[in-house]
């Protein structure tokens, strides 16, 4: 009785593991082909640099995470990143960025909308996340007129988690 008692903790531990497994704990230099076993095919995947595929695991739509790798030549993967931050959006103020650059890095938008005047049409992209790691926000990513690439980007809240339409009873 012991023994079958030992047997099924140890395979409760297992499973109990298995289902607590996160992608960002996924260690540097574990093939490919495992993580997508594990968690799915990715959500976003491009060549990098032309040596080297970026993959990104988005929670988008609602979901305020998405975990980016990089895949090299050999086929493992170099651990994982948050990429749905502050420190992470700030990259978008330097160089170019085109839209296929925006999606390769942090992986598709919540919403692509167009806002301006009909003669200045600007194309937004909006990415929900937790700005600071607290506040439910958007960040906005602007490719001006022509869509071509970022003109500018900012957070703001997410209407999502706006609850100034409730009333309250007096």
């Amino acid at each position: 009785m012991r023994r079958h008692l030992i047997k099924l903790a140890a395979i409760s531990t297992a499973f109990l593991a298995v289902g607590c497994a996160q992608i960002k704990d996924v260690p540097s230099g574990t093939p490919f082909a495992d993580v997508k076993k594990q968690f799915g095919a990715p959500t976003t995947l491009c060549e990098s640099d032309g040596q080297t595929l970026r993959a990104v695991w988005s929670g988008q739509p609602y979901g305020h995470f998405a975990w980016a790798t990089t895949v090299d030549r050999e086929g493992g993967v170099d651990g994982f990143e948050q990429v749905l931050t502050d420190q992470s959006f700030k990259k978008l103020g330097e160089g170019v960025w085109t839209p296929e650059r925006v999606l390769c890095e942090f992986g598709p938008p919540v919403d692509i909308s167009q806002v301006g005047l009909p003669s200045l049409l600007k194309i937004v992209w909006s990415y929900r996340y937790r700005q600071y790691g607290v506040w439910y926000s958007l960040m906005y990513v602007f490719f001006g007129t022509e869509g071509e690439e970022v003109t500018e980007f900012f957070a703001g809240p997410d209407p999502m988690y706006d609850r100034d339409w409730v009333l309250l009873p007096y």
